[in-house]
């Protein structure tokens, strides 16, 4: 069960993407890290990406041991926003095309944004020089979104609550748990509160859960691990130990710019969480496996994808 793997704390927690709509994609990742040890999926919360990736888990092979959560937003929240190119400002300079990480930008007669495979990490916006783009957040129903996908047989659900309206985190929050009563994830960084109103919300946020059965995704800087290096992931042991501190009866996951260095910061840190999370990174280093067209038909291209993934989930799981 995923409650043991926590308690093991031998969880690895592949980000697929909470704005990743690009279906081919996901099935492509959640097989590849499958098959590299990864037991548990973090996915944007719509029926047919679910549907991707159990496709995924059926051609690993693997049956058992593996879990799926879904992602849901909130406003203000960036792993919820799109970016938008105003035609009227673009110069097509192209700079936003090149550091775009998900190659969501696509020139035509001009430059347009693929809204499936945007993340909203906002690269592009920040890179812009004439500010011709904009984040818009793609705000959820959940009385539509959550009974379609708890439908298909989800694990967990992850509310990213990084927002400082606290009667809408809390409103939301309760239609989570009125709609599912299995492992809930909170994401949570400091972008937007201090320590001490941080760790209020959390402590009222678990006051209608009963104890250990929510995860608190301690997230250091959002979308931001495309490097492997300890500066990148100081933040998200940063969080975590916050949490860690406050002795809260939850498991405590590290995120947002995590990498193959983040276990070893945390240990240093005597940090010690249940289960790491890794997005960026992770789907940095199989990037070019993900777009060949013929990975499920090629072994070996599939060996070398599972090879490099498994040094990454090596790091947590055979701690």
């Amino acid at each position: 069960m995923l409650k043991d793997l926590l308690e093991a704390k031998k969880c690895f927690k592949l980000v697929c993407g909470a704005g990743n709509e690009d279906v081919q994609e996901v099935e492509k990742l959640v097989t590849i890290y499958s098959l590299a040890g990864c037991n548990f999926f973090d996915l944007c919360a719509k029926p047919e990406i679910v549907d991707a990736a159990k496709r995924g888990l059926e051609r690993a092979g693997i049956k058992e041991d593996r879990y799926i959560c879904v992602s849901v937003g909130i406003d203000g929240d960036p792993h919820i926003t799109k970016a938008v190119i105003d035609q009227q400002r673009c110069v097509k300079c192209g700079k936003c095309r090149q550091i775009c990480p998900h190659d969501a930008i696509i020139e035509l007669d001009k430059y347009k944004v693929k809204k499936e495979r945007c993340i909203g990490c906002m690269q592009c916006a920040k890179k812009c020089p004439k500010q011709a783009i904009e984040m818009v957040s793609q705000l959820q129903d959940y009385d539509e979104v959550l009974p379609a996908i708890i439908e298909k047989g989800i694990d967990c659900i992850e509310f990213h609550a990084i927002s400082t309206d606290e009667k809408d985190v809390m409103d939301k929050w309760l239609q989570i748990n009125d709609y599912f009563d299995g492992m809930l994830c909170i994401s949570i960084d400091r972008s937007e509160l201090g320590d001490r109103k941080l760790k209020e919300r959390v402590r009222k946020m678990l006051g209608i859960r009963k104890p250990y059965t929510t995860i608190i995704q301690a997230d250091g800087i959002a979308m931001s691990g495309s490097n492997d290096e300890f500066g990148t992931t100081l933040q998200a042991v940063a969080t975590a130990q916050l949490f860690q501190n406050a002795q809260m009866s939850a498991y405590i996951m590290m995120s947002g710019g995590t990498n193959t260095k983040s276990i070893e910061l945390a240990t240093m840190c005597n940090v010690h969480p249940h289960c790491l999370a890794v997005g960026s990174y992770a789907r940095k280093i199989v990037k070019e496996f993900l777009m060949a067209d013929d990975l499920f038909t090629n072994s070996e291209k599939m060996n070398q994808a599972v090879n490099i993934a498994k040094t990454l989930v090596d790091v947590i799981t055979k701690e």
